[in-house]
């Protein structure tokens, strides 16, 4: 997902979004452990998007805050 796209989610989607890259994240990880890993790159681009959903979300929060 691009970041153009996270900035027009609503506020509810974002926590939906968060947390089914955290439990995707969570399944690769267990797979890396167990050397089954497909997509070892998916790994980067997962804990990536969860930084920049959050990033994207506080930022959302605080131009609500200052308006």
């Amino acid at each position: 997902m691009k970041p153009s796209d996270m900035r027009a989610l609503k506020a509810e989607d974002f926590a939906k979004e968060i947390e089914s890259r955290k439990k995707e994240l969570m399944e690769l990880r267990f797979q890396a452990a167990m050397s089954t890993l497909a997509q070892p790159h998916r790994v980067t681009q997962l804990r990536r998007e969860v930084a920049q959903l959050n990033t994207i979300q506080t930022e959302l929060s605080k131009k609500g805050e200052q308006e």
